[in-house]
């Protein structure tokens, strides 16, 4: 799973940080960003911005999203290519 931060949509209330202080960090300026070993992620718009989340951390970014009052966390979750190979394989199957 990866998350990034719209800075534009942030509204600086921190919350995301009180959920998880390990992926995300507020900087000078106020707002959230996310962070992969401690160090802040910045590259708006690209992929630069986007932070691997560990496992035990996915619960406690997954609740900073849902919290979010400026709705600006999003999460992209990524599917095992094994898994798509098992639902289509059972598709194919049955043609």
């Amino acid at each position: 799973m990866r998350v990034w931060i719209d800075q534009d949509l942030c509204t600086g209330d921190g919350i995301c940080i009180d959920h998880c202080p390990d992926v995300f960090v507020q900087l000078e300026d106020g707002i959230a960003y996310v962070a992969e070993n401690g160090a802040p992620l910045n590259d708006p718009g690209g992929s630069g911005s986007l932070a691997w989340v560990t496992g035990r951390n996915a619960a406690d970014v997954v609740h900073a999203a849902e919290a979010c009052p400026g709705e600006c966390i999003f999460i992209e979750v990524d599917i095992p290519v094994a898994a798509l190979g098992d639902e289509d394989a059972g598709d194919n199957a049955a043609a």
